[in-house]
């Protein structure tokens, strides 16, 4: 009986520190989700702000120190691209988020079945 209260034990020890690590990964990636929206909303008002402009007009981009001299059309496809690469990057973030929601809920029920099996051992002695 003390046997399997150990192993039952070494389980849950290995459980919840999964749990810990699950916890550490969800909160990387809530975190890499908001770094995303904000530059997807940055990128949002660079094309709305394109939108006020003729298409003669001159852009520069910020590279290092220096502005360069940036064609037009070719500005509104950068950013045209930015902003798909970027809602792809937020729903592929969402994805891992709830896989990783779905493991955690599926760990606290082990956890919290363990966890009755311990008082069960504890209470018999």
């Amino acid at each position: 009986m003390a046997k399997a209260a150990e192993e039952i034990q070494r389980q849950f020890q290995k459980e919840m520190d999964a749990f810990k690590a699950n916890q550490v990964d969800s909160r990387k990636c809530l975190t890499a989700r908001q770094q995303l929206e904000a530059q997807l909303t940055e990128n949002k008002m660079v094309m709305e702000e394109m939108k006020l402009l003729d298409e003669d007009a001159s852009l520069f981009k910020m590279i290092g120190p220096i502005l360069v001299k940036q064609d037009f059309i070719e500005a509104k496809q950068n950013v045209d691209k930015r902003i798909e690469y970027i809602t792809r990057e937020i729903s592929r973030q969402e994805t891992s988020m709830k896989d990783l929601q779905e493991k955690q809920d599926k760990m606290k029920e082990t956890l919290t079945k363990l966890q009755s099996q311990m008082q069960q051992f504890a209470a018999a002695r």
